[in-house]
């Protein structure tokens, strides 16, 4: 089996970020195997969300990025990287240190957003870290969680109203395509 080196002669930027929490292996927040960071902060509060805990601001516990990566790299199976919530679009930077890192060595990124993909796009004219974050996404589930639409039978979503899009194309065109994973 291919492992990979992880090994980096430039440090990863060190910045703080607020957590929920992570899930080190994890093969239902995305394709393959994945680590999973749940970011902490959430402006959009819906209602039967399956981590309410998230949405206060100032809760969960502060991390930075350089532990979070050196965490991530000590698991070579790990074949991407899933950012959760909460928000992940308010530490749009933070996380897209993090993607760089990833995407380098070959890992892919799954963002998870209440935002449509249309508003990320909007946000992405006036705040640079929405663009940042949303420049190294590969797949986004996007859209607020419904509980009228809770459908358990949807793979790596919630309700009916969220899309998986192949983001891969942003920022050369913002032509997303609806997939299945």
């Amino acid at each position: 089996m291919l492992q990979r080196n992880f090994s980096s002669s430039e440090p990863i930027e060190e910045l703080p970020i607020r957590l929920f929490g992570v899930v080190r292996e994890s093969i239902v927040d995305g394709p393959r195997l994945r680590y999973v960071i749940f970011t902490q902060g959430c402006p959009h509060k819906c209602y039967g969300c399956h981590n309410p805990e998230s949405h206060a601001y100032g809760g969960g516990k502060l991390t930075t990025t350089s532990k979070l990566w050196n965490d991530i790299k000590k698991n070579p199976l790990i074949k991407g990287i899933t950012f959760s919530g909460g928000e992940p679009f308010l530490w749009g930077h933070e996380l897209y240190v993090i993607a760089k890192r990833a995407v380098e060595h070959g890992l892919d990124i799954m963002t998870y957003s209440g935002f449509t993909y249309e508003q990320l796009l909007k946000k992405c004219e006036t705040e640079p870290s929405v663009h940042e974050l949303l420049s190294v996404t590969n797949y986004l589930v996007d859209g607020r969680y419904v509980d009228a639409e809770r459908d358990l039978n949807l793979k790596f979503r919630g309700s009916t109203n969220q899309r998986i899009l192949d983001v891969t194309c942003y920022p050369n065109s913002t032509e997303a395509s609806i997939i299945e994973l």
